[in-house]
């Protein structure tokens, strides 16, 4: 029973490491608001938020979301939104590619400012959806690490510095564009909030995970 565990705990990282690729190489910033992921790869990428989403959050009006890990379902949300937070993940993630920091900001704003306002996600499945954004953040930024541990592989967040990546002029043009576009056709965004974000850039779901040593 055990081996059977750790085979299938292996064969699931092994798709998720499949997924991340796919969405690495799929995707280019010049098309990065082009081209879908499968179903399968959605609810891997979704596997591996909810693996990153801490028992507890603290919220800036001081309000604590508690998050029961052994009830998963409380804190899904459907397929189809999961599928769109994504595609917005992917934009955020070229953005910081692209060092777009502000572009990158109003493109989880809007993200969040949206589902929001539709007032049908609890406080859990709300969390969830900012985590799921940022997990796709930080896969395609290669922060999520696959690495050896008691004999098995298990997935950690890797704070060192990784490789710079590049992006030429055309590409940072069509990815403000994009962002311009999303930000425009969804609700108004308030001004007084800070220009820069945690949670689309890592810092947020450190401790949500096992570090890397």
């Amino acid at each position: 029973m055990m081996r059977t565990m750790i085979m299938a705990k292996r064969a699931w990282l092994g798709m998720a490491v499949a997924a991340a690729g796919a969405m690495a190489l799929a995707p280019t910033v010049a098309s990065a608001g082009e081209g879908e992921l499968s179903d399968k790869s959605v609810q891997v990428i979704m596997d591996y938020a909810w693996s990153l989403t801490p028992q507890q959050f603290s919220k800036k009006d001081g309000t604590v979301i508690v998050v029961d890990k052994t009830k998963r379902e409380q804190a899904m949300v459907p397929l189809d939104v999961a599928r769109e937070v994504v595609r917005v993940g992917r934009i955020s993630a070229h953005a910081q590619v692209c060092n777009l920091p502000e572009e990158q900001t109003l493109n989880h704003r809007s993200l969040m400012k949206r589902e929001v306002d539709k007032k049908k996600w609890s406080d859990q499945q709300t969390l969830y959806i900012n985590q799921l954004h940022l997990t796709t953040v930080m896969l395609l930024s290669g922060k999520i690490k696959l690495v050896e541990k008691d004999g098995d592989k298990e997935v950690v967040v890797d704070e060192k510095q990784t490789p710079p990546q590049t992006c030429t002029e055309e590409q940072r043009q069509k990815v403000k564009d994009l962002v311009a576009a999303y930000v425009k056709a969804g609700p108004a965004l308030a001004s007084n909030e800070k220009a820069a974000s945690p949670e689309t850039t890592g810092a947020a779901a450190a401790p949500a995970a096992e570090k890397k040593k």
